[in-house]
């Protein structure tokens, strides 16, 4: 395979992906972290099902500034320098991590603090996602898009698998190294997007209002009835398969592993997702793409539920690692269908939308899990949401005929 055939032979994607690699790193350090820590805290005067609903709140917290942003975000990421933006939300997440580390330090860590830096994690992320979505196609050529989006993915599950772990292995030793390492993390994160090379922003009709502009990305989804199936099977799909909002009641109170184990289980699905995606990077989808999406939402829902019953480390940790595989091809799929059906001038407004529905199938989705344990136990909740996703694999795959039948990326336009 020739240089010209691989991203990682342009020097913007380099410093991109390291950009990418270091903040999810830092991002799902401080997640599980604080995930932990909230139900630990629950604990000392809650029962389970209270504490799990503090776990769904927890997961609200960071999905309303998503929810209330998302034209906005969208908007300023067509409109400014997506690098700046970049930087700037990675500067509101070093606060965040500084303030939570001092916290843990000084003995003076509440339910109330938790609470208040997901809420500004959550309007980082807002504004981060469709920047740092939209610019992979801008640093490389538009036939590297889908190797891009499945190197980029690497980066993602590489930081998912040990970002976790990281913080579950810092946690135990000391409270507060977690968020010093993720300090750490977000400061290359920060330097390495100011060495990517400028991106104008992409002109837009300077006719339309400001509001006009924002609404466009709505509008262009729901008629794009591919790029719509494609945003709107992965929610219902990872809404109501969420196991892992449920990780930390496992690792306590039904695997009894502790934080350590709790960092096995949130590698898990990263393990697996990261291998999906490296066997993309080299050998991407050449035919049947969206059969094979709708096929792994299927694998993702039917690993989900067995995760649920087991009450073995060893099955859990294999059905994760299988349920992290089945996602990854179907966020593989999904992104770079979006990517190449998404013209440029829209790809910010459009990723906005998408952040919104991914942040919803994520942190809504642990609300729901949440919530749902709260009243019929996180066992029930669990496979009850597996077999969900499921069925919503069956029905899109009646409801988007076009998902089905997509063949090819190159066919894309």
């Amino acid at each position: 395979m020739t240089d010209s055939t691989q991203p990682f032979a342009i020097h913007g994607f380099r410093l991109f992906w390291i950009t990418r690699l270091c903040s999810t790193l830092a991002q799902t350090s401080l997640v599980v972290v604080i995930g932990w820590q909230v139900y630990s805290l629950a604990r000392t005067s809650m029962g389970i099902r209270e504490a799990a609903l503090q776990l769904g709140l927890i997961g609200l917290a960071q999905f309303l500034p998503m929810f209330a942003l998302t034209l906005v975000t969208g908007w300023l990421a067509d409109r400014w320098d997506r690098r700046r933006i970049v930087q700037a939300c990675t500067t509101l997440q070093l606060a965040c991590a500084i303030v939570l580390a001092l916290a843990n330090l000084l003995h003076g860590l509440s339910l109330g603090i938790l609470f208040g830096v997901a809420v500004l994690l959550g309007v980082a992320r807002a504004f981060s996602m469709p920047a740092l979505g939209a610019i992979a196609p801008n640093v490389v050529p538009r036939p590297l898009v889908p190797r891009a989006i499945a190197a980029s993915s690497i980066a993602t599950r590489v930081g998912a698998i040990l970002g976790p772990a990281m913080g579950g292995y810092l946690y135990a030793a000391i409270p507060w190294l977690p968020y010093a390492g993720g300090v750490l993390l977000l400061v290359v994160s920060f330097v390495a997007t100011a060495g990517l090379p400028p991106i104008r922003p992409p002109r837009m009709a300077e006719a339309a209002t400001p509001w006009r502009q924002m609404i466009e990305g709505l509008t262009f989804v729901r008629d794009n009835r591919l790029v719509l199936g494609a945003i709107s099977l992965d929610l219902f799909a990872v809404l109501l398969g969420g196991a892992t909002a449920m990780l930390p009641i496992y690792a306590q109170d039904i695997l009894h592993t502790g934080p350590t184990g709790l960092g096995h289980l949130r590698a898990a699905p990263a393990l697996g997702a990261m291998l999906s995606a490296v066997w993309f990077s080299y050998r991407p989808l050449s035919n049947h793409i969206g059969i094979k999406m709708l096929a792994a939402v299927g694998i993702f829902g039917a690993a989900t539920a067995i995760f649920g019953l087991s009450r073995s480390m060893p099955l859990s940790l294999a059905s994760l690692v299988v349920l992290g595989a089945a996602d990854m091809l179907s966020v593989y799929v999904r992104q770079s269908l979006i990517q190449l059906g998404t013209p440029d001038e829209m790809r910010g407004r459009v990723g906005a939308v998408s952040s919104l529905f991914v942040s919803a199938s994520n942190e809504l989705g642990e609300a729901e899990s949440g919530f749902l344990a709260a009243l019929v136990g996180p066992v029930t909740a669990v496979v009850a949401g597996g077999v969900g996703a499921v069925f919503v694999a069956i029905l899109w795959a009646r409801l988007f005929p076009m998902l089905r039948g997509a063949r090819r990326f190159e066919s894309i336009d």
